[in-house]
């Protein structure tokens, strides 16, 4: 009997949470951001496009090199940005030295929801196999604000987006803001 309870109590603030909220994408990526001439950043594209078709609002895109300083300068100026609910960064999230972003955001987060990498873990699992664990996937609150780390493959992207992210978003805002 709980778990119907706490089923019609997640679809309940669905109902009523935010139709659209404010987001800002954030794409790390050292050789990106020094190239005069970027490649195209399909992962930050795969996430505004989704996000826009569900009705929410990308208010600024950005491209920053992997490093600590950059993104939680960034991220502390966003979470106290009144035009901003939602930020996401793709890349960053792997092993080698220069993936940082975790290291970055963790202990900027007032709370983590570590069920977020726990699922995304094993949602990869079925595209890339055990090659899941490498990535380091991370969600929290931060400021009234959420953020999603998430790694800089497309693919992953538009996983945590469809799967996870946007089936739940409304329900975030509403546990959140109480809304």
């Amino acid at each position: 009997m709980a778990e119907k309870k706490t089923a019609n109590s997640a679809a309940a603030h669905k109902k009523h949470a935010a139709a659209s909220v404010k987001a800002v994408v954030i794409t790390l990526s050292t050789s990106r951001a020094k190239d005069k001439d970027p490649a195209p950043d399909k992962s930050g594209d795969i996430i505004q496009e989704l996000l826009e078709k569900q009705g929410h609002v990308v208010v600024a895109r950005r491209l920053l090199p992997d490093g600590k300083p950059r993104l939680r300068a960034a991220v502390r100026k966003l979470a106290n940005d009144k035009n901003v609910n939602l930020i996401i960064t793709t890349g960053g999230t792997g092993l080698s030295p220069t993936d940082v972003t975790i290291e970055a955001v963790r202990d900027l987060l007032e709370k983590e929801l570590p069920g977020f990498n726990a699922l995304f873990t094993q949602l990869s699992y079925a595209q890339v196999k055990s090659a899941a664990i490498l990535s380091r996937a991370i969600a929290g609150s931060i400021n009234g604000k959420i953020l999603f780390c998430l790694p800089g493959s497309s693919r992953a992207c538009e996983l945590a987006m469809k799967s996870i992210i946007l089936p739940e978003l409304g329900h975030i805002f509403h546990m959140l803001w109480g809304k």
